[in-house]
Formats: C-alpha cells, sequence, structure tokens
C-alpha cells in the first residue's frame, strides 16, 4: 500500500493520519521532539481528541523527518497557516518529482495574505509545483474521528494530479471530490473562518437564526467577490469547500473560530480566548491577511472590516453588529469592485423582428 506522510500533531494532523491507516496506508506521522513522540505513544491520541480515540498500528510515529517522508507518495502538511512557510523548508530537500504535496492548512499568511499553496511553490524546486494540492471541506475532526460520513474537496492545477490525490485521501466514510479550482477551494476554506467568527458574535448577541442566515449567506457572497477578484470559479463558492465548509463552521459548536466569537460576546479578551485554546483558531489571523488583502484589492468586505475592528481595534461586538445591520442596503451582488453583479445579471433576451 502507498505510504503518506503528515506534517503536523495538529488535531486535523491526527485525524488524517488515522483515518488514512485504519483505510490501510501506511502512516507516518511527523513530531518535532522526540519527548512528543514517546508521549503521543504512550497516550495515543492527543488529549484534544475525542475519548476512546486510538492510533491504527498503521500509524508510526517519529520525529526524523528523512525516515517519514522516505518512500512516501503523498506528504500531508496539517500545521496552523502562520509556521507553512517554516515547515515546507523542512521538508522541502526530502520532495521528489512523484510525491504529492497536499495543504491541509486553513489559513492565509499575515503579512503576504498569500494562500497556502502560494506559500508552498515559494519554497520548493519548480519541478515539483504541479504535484501541489489542498485537501478543503466542511471537515470538523470529531466527526470524522467517530466514522461518521463527511466529504471533502482535492484540488489541484492538474486534474490528473487532482484524481491521484482524491484516490488516495478517499475512505469508506470520507468521500473526496477532485476540482481543478485551487484559488477558488483554498480561499474558500480560509474565507470562510471570519464568517464563522461573526456567526459566533452573532450566537452570542442572541440575534436567532434570521440574522445568522444573513450573517452566512452575506458572508458568502463577500467571499465570491474576493475568489472572483483573485481568478477562482465563483460556483466553487457554492460547493463543499466554500458553502458547505461555512454551514459547518457557523454553526456547529465543534467550530474553534465560531466559539472565539461566541467568547468575545462575553467580555473576554482575545488573547484570554486563544491562550485557553489547545488548537488554533484560523479565522484571528486569517482576519487580518485577509483585511490587508482587501486594502489592496480596493474590494468591499463589510464582515471582514467588522471581525477585523472587533479583533484588533476594540471594537465593542454589540456596536459592530448594529453597525453591520444597519448598513445601507444595495442590490445583493454589488458592492465595491464586486464584479458578482455583472457575472450574473440576466441579459435581455433579443426580440424577434
Amino acid at each position: 500500500m502507498p505510504k503518506v506522510a503528515i506534517i503536523g500533531t495538529t488535531t486535523w494532523g491526527m485525524t488524517l493520519g488515522s483515518v488514512l491507516a485504519h483505510k490501510g496506508l501506511q502512516v507516518s506521522l511527523w513530531a518535532r521532539t522526540e519527548g512528543e513522540v514517546e508521549k503521543l505513544r504512550r497516550d495515543g491520541a492527543n488529549p484534544s481528541l475525542p475519548a476512546n480515540i486510538a492510533f491504527s498500528a498503521g500509524l508510526a510515529i517519529t520525529s526524523s523527518l528523512g525516515e517519514a517522508l522516505a518512500g512516501v507518495k503523498a506528504l500531508i502538511l496539517a500545521v496552523p497557516s502562520q509556521t507553512m512557510r517554516q515547515n515546507i523548508r523542512l521538508v522541502g530537500e526530502h520532495l521528489n518529482e512523484s510525491m504529492l504535496v497536499v495543504s491541509a492548512a486553513k489559513g492565509l499568511e499575515v503579512g503576504s495574505s498569500k494562500r497556502m499553496t502560494q506559500v508552498i511553490a515559494e519554497e520548493i524546486e519548480p519541478g515539483f509545483w504541479s504535484n501541489i494540492c489542498v485537501i478543503s471541506g466542511p471537515n470538523l475532526s470529531r466527526e470524522i474521528l467517530r466514522n461518521l460520513p463527511a466529504a471533502t474537496v482535492v484540488a489541484a492545477e492538474s486534474e490528473t494530479v487532482a484524481k491521484a490525490a482524491q484516490r488516495l485521501l478517499t475512505t469508506p466514510n470520507l468521500c473526496a471530490y477532485h476540482n481543478t479550482d485551487v484559488v477558488g477551494v483554498e480561499l474558500g476554506g480560509a474565507l470562510k473562518n471570519i464568517v464563522a467568527l461573526a456567526a459566533g458574535v452573532a450566537d452570542g448577541l442572541g440575534y436567532g437564526d434570521n440574522a445568522k442566515a444573513t450573517l452566512i449567506t452575506r458572508g458568502l457572497a463577500e467571499m465570491t467577490a474576493v475568489g472572483v477578484a483573485l481568478g477562482a470559479n465563483p460556483l466553487t463558492f457554492s460547493g463543499l469547500a466554500g458553502l458547505g465548509d461555512l454551514i459547518a463552521t457557523c454553526s456547529s459548536p465543534l467550530s474553534r473560530n465560531h466559539y472565539v466569537g461566541v467568547e468575545l460576546t462575553r467580555g473576554r479578551g482575545l488573547e484570554e480566548i486563544v491562550g485557553s485554546m489547545s488548537n488554533v483558531a484560523e479565522g484571528v489571523s486569517t482576519t487580518l491577511a485577509t483585511w490587508n488583502l482587501a486594502q489592496q484589492l480596493g474590494i468591499e468586505m463589510p464582515i471582514t472590516e467588522k471581525m477585523y475592528q472587533i479583533l484588533y481595534q476594540g471594537l465593542d461586538p454589540q456596536q459592530a453588529a448594529v453597525e453591520l445591520m444597519g448598513a445601507q442596503a444595495k442590490h445583493e451582488l454589488a458592492g465595491r469592485r464586486w464584479k458578482l453583479f455583472s457575472l450574473f445579471r440576466r441579459k435581455r433576451p433579443v426580440r424577434s423582428a
């Protein structure tokens, strides 16, 4: 069976490692220190994972990069987005032209506002670029670990590469679809975290389902507008990596970003909230990166703007919600430098003579 290496002992990294090992693949999970390796071998799954979740016998844990990456078919980088660059630098010398390089991170790099596949491409040899993939979708780890059915999307610029990754990553309970819209799939996974933060704020304020549905829908339009401006297919945002992931992270109590939004309405500071969490809420850093990107593009992003003001300028969440709901309405597909209105505007029928 093919061998897969997982870089990152995050919850998502251990989840992917576990389900792929149960599928029968040889999986190597790389941990940074021997102490972490010994702890994982002794205690099994990370304490942040559900109780009674044990690693499959097919999953090997090692602190040796050479050992982890020897003879692998695919390398999966399940690391926080802000550490992606340093992690791909670590593994770069072990890559070869037949190895798939899969990003499982959902965020944008602060400072550059670049997507993770862009970061990876900057740090590896051009000959390996065609093997870069991204996996994204409504993939709550705790449900997948309980063998509940789920679906995801694997995207690569080459359809051949995307299909190869799809076959490798599909398991009995995790159905992987393929796509060639890397930009759309990646932006969907990253930007929905901002909307999930806002949904948590709405829930924390007790605004109800009407307001939340409005927020999710307007968030989707905002995400799509940015995607189109950067070359994505707008239909990608109607799929699993867009709407699907958005629904899951805005609605589930298992969502870390939704949790952060709720806690902000309870008067807790951002540093306190983040410091109390065992995993990263990617929406916090992605809000900053996306706000900077919106300034560069001159694109109107009302939800991102308000979350930026809450997280980084101390705006009261309730005041932000009032300002957002009180914004002057216009055509729902129109916004500053949005291309959505022209894309979807119905053409007048040609009248016969």
